[in-house]
């Protein structure tokens, strides 16, 4: 069983990817991709050729086919990215809007409605946010934000919900603070990886 983390920030060296390295050598020795797209340069815009892969579930191009062919090895996902406007970056949004297409995400029965084909993959979320938890409490923007992606792409794929681990006030000047918040995250993803694959193992007898 594998694990494929996701990031989305235009440096190398970000927090963000940081967070994303950290979790990776947490679940050692588990395998683990991890999935840098601005490095790769994945393209988001979503195209033509985009559109019709939507309306028909088929004739996926080449990039898609080899990001749905990754996720096709996992059993979980792990998306970490910095919050901008209170969502994911483009590029992030972009890769769900290419990648999570009829056809492989879901299909579209014309008697039966939708069918969700992704309930084998648990999906996890470490956004790396800015503000204090307490700005995203009065405001309802963390809530906006889990509805947005919790309930919107998660449950509507049929995936597992995994853990929403904020890393909240990414920016503080007082480090050992902020290495405590990334360290509970980070913590909280490997905990929920780890229970979800012991969960499955006892439901196949342990093998």
């Amino acid at each position: 069983m594998k694990t494929v983390i996701v990031t989305a920030h235009p440096e190398h060296d970000s927090l963000t990817n940081q967070i994303a390295h950290r979790l990776a050598s947490a679940l050692d020795p588990s395998p683990v991709e991890i999935v840098d797209l601005a490095a790769e340069g994945f393209d988001p815009r979503f195209t033509v050729a985009d559109r019709r892969t939507y309306l028909t579930g088929e004739h996926v191009t080449p990039d898609v086919a080899a990001e749905q062919r990754r996720l096709d090895e996992a059993d979980q996902l792990v998306l970490v990215f910095p919050v901008y406007w209170w969502s994911m970056p483009a590029q992030l949004k972009g890769w769900i809007d290419r990648v999570f297409v009829n056809g492989w995400a879901f299909s579209v029965d014309p008697e039966h409605g939708i069918r969700r084909n992704l309930d084998r993959l648990t999906i996890h979320l470490i956004p790396v946010a800015g503000d204090d938890a307490g700005v995203y409490e009065r405001h309802g923007y963390e809530q906006a934000l889990r509805t947005q992606i919790e309930h919107g792409i998660i449950d509507y794929c049929g995936s597992r919900r995994g853990a929403t681990a904020f890393v909240y006030d990414s920016e503080q000047e007082d480090a050992a603070a902020r290495e405590r918040v990334i360290d509970e995250a980070v913590s909280a993803v490997q905990r929920a990886i780890d229970a979800q694959r012991e969960a499955l193992v006892n439901e196949n007898g342990g093998r």
